[in-house]
């Protein structure tokens, strides 16, 4: 069985909790699967997927300028955002900062800290696409809307929580909150795609 490089993005945010959920999902699977912290551009050759954690936008658009490593993300063939990770995929940013860049991949219009701050963070169960799971939002960003290709895979309160996109050959999934504290059902269907 072929090895899967999975890289976890490790500048900022649950890199941790990613790479064990990343492995978790691979063991249900049956999956062989290599899971790797990314600093810099060289670690994202030949990488399978790549996991972008939450954290804070700004810092973390920052520190990929920073690294240099926009244009090779960009190349990944699938890619998945959690929280300030789904802003940085999104094409469309509400209440960016003047100097913040976003890979602007997936199809999706998002607001920044948009559904409860810091001091509402939250634990709830949420209906998905393979079915009920507890979901925790830090500062959840907010899917104001959706191009026509984009799958909802979980809603939370009537609003889009979490989607999927192909686009030709890539694949990207968002989350606006924390999957990889309570759930691996996410990561599983990113190693499947």
């Amino acid at each position: 069985m072929p090895k899967t490089k999975i890289g976890v993005l490790a500048l900022q945010g649950d890199v941790y909790e990613h790479i064990l959920a990343t492995r978790s999902a691979a063991q249900k699977l049956g999956m062989n699967c290599e899971v790797v912290e990314v600093r810099e551009k060289k670690e994202l050759a030949g990488l399978d997927g790549l996991i972008i954690p939450g954290g804070e936008s700004t810092t973390l658009s920052m520190l990929m300028q920073r690294a240099g490593i926009f244009e090779e993300i960009k190349k990944v063939r699938k890619l998945f955002g959690t929280c300030a990770g789904a802003i940085m995929l999104s094409k469309h940013v509400e209440g960016k900062e003047r100097r913040q860049k976003f890979l602007e991949l997936l199809d999706v219009k998002i607001k920044r800290n948009a559904i409860w701050p810091q001091v509402n963070s939250c634990e709830a169960e949420i209906e998905t696409k393979f079915g009920k799971v507890n979901a925790i939002f830090i500062r959840a960003p907010e899917m104001l809307s959706l191009g026509k290709n984009v799958e909802v895979l979980a809603k939370y309160q009537g609003k889009p929580i979490a989607v999927y996109e192909k686009l030709k050959k890539q694949h990207f999934l968002a989350a606006t909150f924390h999957p990889e504290l309570t759930t691996t059902k996410f990561h599983e269907f990113f190693l499947k795609l």
